[in-house]
């Protein structure tokens, strides 16, 4: 689907774009939509935390419907990633922009943006909708305890949102014609070098070890005292490009 076919809807306020999109979905709205609000006053991120959505940010969900396996959700969240990372340089260039997995965007170990991967699914296991939910900051860094922030503008959020419906259309048109190798391989070029050591934390559980890429799946790849291993979930600690071992 070509960036034309993609439909663009914008709301001065919302509680949610993701609570909306995900409802219009559940109503059998066609994917390729996004919706984009000037303001929310109940937005999310992941993991149940709020996400304060600050009037000048950018708060934007993507209704998707892939066809595929659950296993497909990781790749797609890798995708839109990627994607993110392209707009904010095009609006940005030259910032020293880089991905934390699975796709949180960061500057110099603040984070700029982040986004949620929301899907249904059918008894079989296969993927009815998704919604991707971006947080991207725009004009505002807003002020989170334990947790460097910083924003890239100000850009305003129409903008930015074509921009990034663009690169979205562009990276899906070539998953749908190549695979999901392209994907990986773009997204291991803008993510930490190899080598660098990174803090896996799954519960109250951190695992340790050196990044070694990303597994044909989108998995974490990290060599530890363990052996090598890869993680499909889980928050890396910091900003994951400060320590090389």
């Amino acid at each position: 689907m070509g960036a034309a076919g993609w439909r663009l809807r914008i709301h001065d306020s919302l509680p949610s774009t993701q609570t909306l999109a995900i409802e219009l979905a559940e109503q059998g709205e066609a994917g390729g939509l996004a919706i984009l609000a000037r303001r929310q006053t109940q937005g999310r991120g992941r993991e149940g935390r709020s996400w304060q959505s600050q009037a000048g940010n950018l708060h934007l969900s993507v209704l998707l419907r892939p066809s595929g396996p659950a296993r497909e959700i990781a790749g797609q969240a890798l995708l839109a990633a990627v994607a993110l990372h392209e707009a904010a340089l095009h609006h940005a260039p030259g910032r020293p922009l880089r991905l934390k997995w699975p796709n949180d965007l960061m500057e110099e170990g603040a984070k700029l943006a982040g986004i949620l991967a929301e899907a249904s699914l059918d008894p079989a296991g296969n993927i009815v909708h998704l919604v991707l939910g971006f947080g991207v900051n725009l004009a505002h860094a807003p002020a989170v305890e334990g947790r460097a922030t910083a924003c890239l503008g100000p850009i305003p959020p129409e903008d930015f949102a074509r921009t990034l419906v663009d690169r979205l259309a562009h990276w899906q048109e070539i998953r749908a014609g190549q695979g999901f190798a392209p994907i990986r391989a773009a997204w291991e070029e803008r993510g930490p070098p190899r080598g660098t050591v990174l803090t896996l934390r799954q519960g109250d559980n951190p695992t340790t070890g050196r990044y070694e890429g990303l597994a044909g799946d989108g998995g974490l790849r990290l060599a530890t005292a363990d052996g090598p291993l890869v993680f499909h979930a889980g928050e890396v600690i910091g900003d994951g490009h400060a320590s090389r071992g």
